[in-house]
């Protein structure tokens, strides 16, 4: 069984000092929390976008610094976005972004 874990001082900017990895390209990733659900926090670099895709579990994200923009619209700093199973969108942040995201399953490019 894992322990419980705690990432203090988030909103303040602390996740500056968290190991990030390249991800996709113009993305990385710094993983808190492996298996299902995953959680991880994202850093989008200016203008860097994940292609359209289907979400083949749920999916949470939190913005934390920055936006991230979708069919749906912009999604700013403090904004919560969830994406229901077989929800399909494509994800940009034009200025760079770095959200907190949870999902229970990969996504399927399409």
């Amino acid at each position: 069984m894992a322990e419980p874990q705690s990432f203090a001082g988030l909103l303040g900017g602390s996740w500056r000092d968290m190991a990030f990895e390249p991800f996709r390209d113009g993305v990385e990733i710094c993983r808190l929390v492996t298996g299902a659900p995953e959680v991880a926090l994202l850093r989008y670099a200016p203008g860097a976008s994940v292609p359209r895709h289907l979400h083949r579990g749920l999916e949470t994200f939190l913005v934390l610094e920055g936006a991230q923009s979708d069919e749906r619209g912009t999604y700013a700093a403090g904004t919560l976005a969830v994406n229901p199973v077989g929800s399909v969108h494509s994800v940009a942040s034009e200025a760079g972004c770095i959200v907190l995201i949870q999902w229970t399953s990969p996504i399927e490019i399409l």
